[in-house]
């Protein structure tokens, strides 16, 4: 249950950063539709097939455990590139942090 708490919170509010993107940059109609479509079905579809494999799924199978370890290290391994090439980069892309060496090795 507070999962499904969690996942309608971080929805919602990434549902209005996107939103507020599309309707600034007046995408056509169609457009706008297909982005949404694809943005609100992904969340549905995966819970419903999470609900429908969870009378079958054995927490301590060793594949279930491999598949889990492999998806935990994607997602830590997009955490940390959008952590360091999208907001970190952009830190250092102001010319006062470009010209200051000490700026830029953090001392």
């Amino acid at each position: 249950m507070p999962l499904v708490a969690v996942l309608t919170f971080h929805q919602f509010f990434e549902g209005m950063g996107l939103g507020g993107c599309i309707s600034q940059v007046k995408f056509k109609t169609r457009a706008i539709t297909i982005m949404a479509t694809f943005f609100s079905l992904p969340t549905p579809v995966g819970i419903g097939i999470g609900i429908g494999i969870s009378s079958r799924y054995d927490e301590n199978n060793p594949t279930a455990l491999i598949v889990e370890g492999i998806f935990n290290s994607a997602s830590a391994g997009i955490l940390i590139y959008m952590a360091l090439v999208d907001h970190l980069a952009a830190d250092f892309m102001i010319p006062k942090v470009q010209s200051c060496g000490k700026l830029q090795l953090g001392v």
